[in-house]
């Protein structure tokens, strides 16, 4: 689907307005100096005279209508209305997280379209954009509660984006580990607002290319929601497919491409989609990375490059998913930009293989099968795993970066990272690990996936 947003650039003597719609911690709650040191007012510092920002934020204030305090009922919401914003953002969910208030959370959906929905019917048409609670270090279970506002009030809002179709920020891995800067474990100190306002500053800023739908073309079969987007499903030559639209496509169109276990650990994904990228998915599952594997592939990716996406790809691996990542990017150098891989397997030998562990995997025989090994001997002579292709995949001169948890039994960085990262170093290729100290192979990524898409949006501007 493709969002109608409002422009005033047709005015270019008028400031684009921008009302931040929340609580306490849109209000600047804490803060020495809120008029200079909350998150609204580091923002228009940061947009600078073209915008005029306005804070309309409320401590206390809840979503609910039926919550202890509602937003609806007060002053500045009524103000908000009537400054007629061409931008609004909704921070507004972590006191609905309160235990007086989530026993309402029932109606948070309808609460939270018809919100939506008051802003939009304005005669300005502005461009809603829901903020996603950010976290809560507070251990009392009745009051605001992490565990509540990720597991009841943040897969409610992300509803309200994908039904109402309106933009959607997950603001809750931003401060994940920054809790030196919330004293009160609740409210952001100075340098806490800070990072919000250059995350809505690059939200605002990033260039867009709003007449681009892939779904005009690629007809969706089904649509569902994924995370609050909007996600065809289809089926190609008899298998499952999907892809995610963002709300507002990045311009030239970027994608990134999960290889495997879709939807495990999406923040990566996420992220991405906030800033424009497109992800997908084809199910190749269980061909380890073989001819056919890299055959379908080729396939789902002529249809997407044919229908507007970006000539190169991003590749995500989880586990598995690394073997096929890097399997197709040394048969297709050419169309990768970068590889992203987590905890993961590039030495077949050694998963399902079990050189260390010697543990018996039924996904032994399922690999023997698809690379026509016809005894152990022969398996365990196979040369064609990531690990065997590295000159391959150097030769495509695009950077890869492993995440690894150091403890990893399954799938031992020994056996796999360490060597890999020692091979694409002596040939001079591009590779980062960051390494988990502690870690095993549970659980993929990182709670905040800052670090993995400064990587990709660094590969990405490097082709645009």
């Amino acid at each position: 689907m493709l969002l109608s947003v409002s422009f005033v650039g047709a005015q270019p003597n008028r400031k684009i307005s921008i009302a931040c719609i929340g609580a306490s911690i849109t209000y600047g709650a804490g803060l020495a100096d809120r008029e200079t040191q909350s998150y609204p007012a580091q923002l228009q510092n940061l947009l600078g005279d073209r915008y005029s920002v306005t804070n309309y934020g409320v401590n206390s204030t809840t979503l609910l209508r039926q919550g202890d305090y509602p937003y609806w009922s007060t002053k500045a919401y009524a103000s908000a209305l009537a400054s007629n914003p061409d931008i609004v953002f909704i921070d507004l969910g972590g006191n609905d997280s309160k235990l007086v208030n989530r026993v309402h959370a029932g109606a948070l959906e309808q609460d939270g379209r018809d919100l939506v929905q008051s802003f939009r019917a304005l005669p300005s048409h502005p461009r809603v954009v829901l903020l996603l609670p950010i976290v809560s270090f507070v251990a009392d279970t009745t009051a605001i509660w992490d565990a509540a506002i990720v597991k009841t009030i943040i897969p409610h809002l992300r509803n309200v984006a994908f039904d109402a179709g309106c933009e959607v920020l997950d603001m809750h891995p931003l401060l994940l580990t920054q809790s030196a800067h919330m004293p009160d474990k609740i409210h952001p100190d100075e340098v806490g607002a800070a990072l919000m306002a250059k995350r809505l500053h690059a939200f605002l800023t990033q260039d867009n290319d709003d007449r681009f739908d892939i779904f005009k073309t690629l007809k969706p079969e089904h649509l569902q929601s994924f995370y609050g987007y909007a996600c065809s499903e289809f089926a190609m030559e008899g298998h499952p497919c999907k892809i995610v639209q963002p709300k507002r496509a990045a311009k030239h169109h970027p994608w990134i491409w999960r290889a495997r276990f879709w939807g495990h650990e999406p923040q990566t994904d996420i992220a991405l989609l906030e800033r424009g990228f497109h992800v997908v998915y084809c199910d190749v599952a269980e061909l380890f990375g073989n001819a056919e594997a890299v055959r379908r592939w080729n396939v789902f990716y002529d249809r997407l490059t044919k229908n507007g996406l970006y000539p190169k790809a991003v590749l995500e691996g989880m586990s598995r998913g690394a073997v096929y990542c890097y399997n197709w990017a040394a048969a297709n150098p050419e169309k990768v930009i970068f590889v992203y891989v987590d905890n993961p397997v590039l030495d077949l030998k050694s998963w399902p293989g079990s050189q260390r562990t010697k543990t018996e995997r039924p996904e032994w025989e399922i690999f023997k099968k698809d690379f026509g090994l016809v005894s152990d001997e022969a398996a365990l002579a196979f040369q064609g795993s990531p690990i065997d292709k590295v000159s391959l995949i150097v030769n495509g001169h695009y950077p890869l970066l492993h995440v690894c948890g150091d403890a990893d039994r399954d799938v031992p960085m020994i056996e796999n990272t360490i060597p890999f990262e020692q091979k694409v170093k002596a040939l001079h290729g591009d590779i980062t690990v960051i390494h988990k100290p502690g870690f095993a192979h549970h659980p993929h990524s990182l709670p905040d996936p800052t670090p993995i898409v400064y990587f990709v949006m660094a590969a990405w501007q490097a082709y645009r």
